[in-house]
């Protein structure tokens, strides 16, 4: 029939009359051919996670800003429209522990042809713990793949090589953070089997720590790592963490920000921003040593941890999550040759240094649900700034968790705290809170590391004597005492201990008197 229409006419028109035809036509036919609706999802979202129990749960992505999607999980569906840029995010409700595989299917619907979609299957999905461990090279420090930054657990840890021979850890998965700042989003394996390769390189104290929670529960564990060797805590947030809090407001009217003559942020989007806000039960933190050999930070890296602590949480939707740091070692930071931000001009390191850095550490814990574990009993290799022990210390933050999240008591995670004390004629009765009753030293000699001093300020060492769960204390030095500390030193390591064997916390009584900032 068209070939008769078109016939009687001479060619030229014939192919104008085609075009002209058929050209609404294929407009018409482009059109209505739409594309498959689909969702792109950020990469802690995939096959083999686990999902937290108990609490909200946070699925998210992007799709095509006319699409719906859909979320299906554990009998719940629940639907999401993009923003204008795209963004989408539905909330689960909270979840039920479950060590059985389940599937999570993501569909996207095109609106305007809804028989077009896109469906993404998330497979082999358990629901339990999930924690966070973050840091620096005591925290990357791994089971058993040794770096240039970090060192390796099993060469130290005998019992660790046979329990990787004779142990299977089905219910705890991995996921890993690479170390790159290229990307501007994260590079990763994904949720892997806590087995082979993927266990060989994760941190020591992350595997410890989800072993010890996953025995503990019984229910599955998965423990997310992001960390990197030297860095410095202002590495890992952006600008708006610091400017937000009255401690930096003489950096944020400068241009450009830098916080103690250094950019922050270096690995924020690389390796943290694409993480959240993926639910999670609690943070592991072990850092602190680059902000003594960068800036012999002092009381200033408690500010610093209240950045970090309040900027994570908000990213995290705002969720008050625990915050569990570990005490950095002792080590002779005295020895080294460091420079300032200048490259040129020396930065040398007082004994006190990493006194100084312990004590910003414990003031940290008046955030809320922050707290500290000890470790200045662990390693006595002062000139290794990665001490061993890593069991120990995944140890110390499980019974940590175990105690404060999951409400089992009987378990032990910190050493005698100062309280205060008393100024009688010429000694001084010393009180410690967290004692479980008495006090005793590991080693069965005098309590070490004490000093007096009078008004003024020159400290004596002290005899000490326990006294149920004080400690007595005089010099003949030191007629009118008015001031103690305890441990001050980069090399302290205290025998004054609980009644579970922990070790006292390093402290001087006339510290600053820090609080988070408003």
């Amino acid at each position: 029939m068209l070939y008769e229409l078109v016939y009687p006419y001479p060619m030229k028109l014939l192919r104008l009359f085609t075009v002209r035809l058929f050209t609404p036509l294929l407009a018409t036919l482009l059109l209505t051919s739409v594309a498959p609706a689909n969702v792109t999802l950020p990469k802690i979202l995939g096959d083999n996670m686990v999902l937290q129990r108990a609490k909200p749960v946070y699925i998210w992505g992007t799709a095509d800003t006319g699409d719906a999607v859909e979320v299906k999980f554990a009998g719940q569906e629940k639907q999401a429209r993009p923003d204008t840029t795209g963004h989408w995010q539905v909330v689960l409700d909270p979840l039920t522990a479950s060590a059985n595989p389940q599937e999570m299917t993501i569909t996207a619907t095109n609106t305007a042809q809804p028989a077009s979609n896109g469906v993404t299957t998330l497979k082999n999905i358990l629901v339990g713990e999930v924690w966070f461990c973050g840091g620096q090279s005591n925290m990357e420090y791994s089971v058993n793949a040794p770096s240039s930054s970090a060192p390796s657990a099993l060469p130290t840890d005998p019992q660790l090589a046979q329990e990787l021979q004779t142990e299977t850890y089905p219910q705890i998965r991995l996921f890993r953070v690479e170390k790159q700042t290229r990307q501007p989003e994260i590079v990763t394996n994904g949720w892997t089997d806590c087995a082979g390769d993927a266990l060989n390189k994760f941190s020591a104290i992350g595997f410890f720590f989800a072993r010890n929670l996953q025995h503990a529960l019984n229910v599955p564990v998965g423990i997310v790592g992001s960390y990197w060797g030297g860095s410095r805590l202002e590495q890992w947030v952006p600008q708006d963490a610091f400017t937000r809090l009255p401690a930096f407001a003489k950096e944020a009217a400068a241009s450009p920000f830098r916080v103690d003559g250094r950019a922050v942020g270096d690995y924020y989007k690389s390796m943290i921003a694409d993480l959240a806000p993926f639910t999670v039960r609690g943070m592991l933190w072990y850092q602190g040593e680059s902000n003594i050999i960068a800036s012999n930070d002092g009381v200033r890296y408690a500010d610093k941890m209240q950045a970090l602590v309040e900027f994570w949480r908000t990213l995290w939707k705002g969720q008050d999550v625990p915050f569990y740091q570990v005490q950095i070692a002792p080590y002779l930071y005295t020895t080294r040759k460091d420079m300032q931000v200048d490259k040129v001009t020396p930065l040398p390191h007082a004994a006190d240094e990493l006194p100084k850095l312990w004590e910003a550490q414990m003031l940290a814990t008046r955030i809320n649900q922050v707290e500290l574990v000890p470790t200045t009993d662990l390693d006595s290799h002062f000139s290794n700034i990665h001490p061993s022990g890593k069991r120990t210390v995944g140890q110390r933050l499980s019974n940590l968790a175990l105690t404060k999240v999951y409400g089992q008591t009987a378990q032990t995670w910190q050493g005698p705290l100062y309280d205060k004390l008393e100024i009688k004629g010429g000694h001084v009765v010393v009180h410690f809170a967290n004692t479980g009753g008495k006090l005793a030293t590991r080693d069965g000699q005098a309590p070490a590391f004490f000093e007096i001093a009078s008004a003024d300020g020159v400290f004596k060492t002290a005899t000490a004597t326990i006294a149920g769960e004080t400690v007595i204390l005089t010099s003949p030095d030191v007629s009118a005492p008015a001031t103690v500390r305890m441990g001050w030193t980069e090399t302290a390591q205290p025998n004054l201990v609980n009644a579970a064997g922990l070790p006292a916390y390093p402290f001087r009584s006339n510290g600053p008197d820090w609080h988070p900032s408003r």
